[in-house]
């Protein structure tokens, strides 16, 4: 009765494993990579089907042990090197919590109460400024009034939403900025 495959191949990498590791580490350049390659050949000679002909079962050894090198090498230039990983991981999450998302919700809504609270005149003088981005000029202009009670009108507005709020208020230096 003839040897299976895994047999035949077992008993050849025994017979021939330091010429293998000899040739092998000449071929790939490291007796260290010889050897991983060599020992993942083994492993592998256990799957070899009895279908398939091996007629020289150290050439084939040899040669399993040469892709197994090469697949590795390809595979390692795919690779990530690990502290690039880690770079990666140590990102923080710059998207707020669901917590954070509501507080800010809920200063929000009493910014908007605190607004709501004011004259008609404030609001208007914090959407012209604020939101709409026009100068302090064309802002006064529009409502009839002169920059200074504009100035005023905006100051007395954000410290009220600020104390309403509970937050200090960030004054810049100077008037609301004119656009020229």
């Amino acid at each position: 009765m003839a040897e299976s495959n895994p047999v035949k191949l077992r008993r050849q990498l025994v017979e021939n494993y330091d010429s293998l590791i000899r040739h092998l580490s000449r071929r790939l350049g490291s007796s260290e990579f010889a050897y991983e390659a060599l020992h993942e050949a083994f492993v592998r000679l256990e799957r070899v089907p009895d279908s398939t002909e091996v007629q020289q079962p150290a050439d084939y050894i040899f040669r399993a042990a040469i892709n197994i090198a090469n697949n590795r090498r390809k595979a390692g230039r795919y690779r990530v090197p690990a502290s690039e990983i880690d770079a990666e991981l140590s990102v923080a999450d710059e998207a707020p919590s669901p917590a954070q998302i509501a507080e800010a919700k809920s200063e929000f809504e009493a910014f908007e109460r605190a607004l709501m609270a004011l004259p008609e005149r404030c609001r208007l003088v914090v959407r012209m400024i604020s939101l709409d981005g026009r100068s302090a000029q064309e802002a006064a202009d529009y409502l009839g009034i002169s920059v200074r009670t504009l100035s005023n009108d905006y100051r007395r507005a954000l410290e009220h939403c600020a104390k309403s709020i509970g937050r200090p208020l960030v004054s810049r230096l100077g008037r609301p900025r004119t656009r020229g």
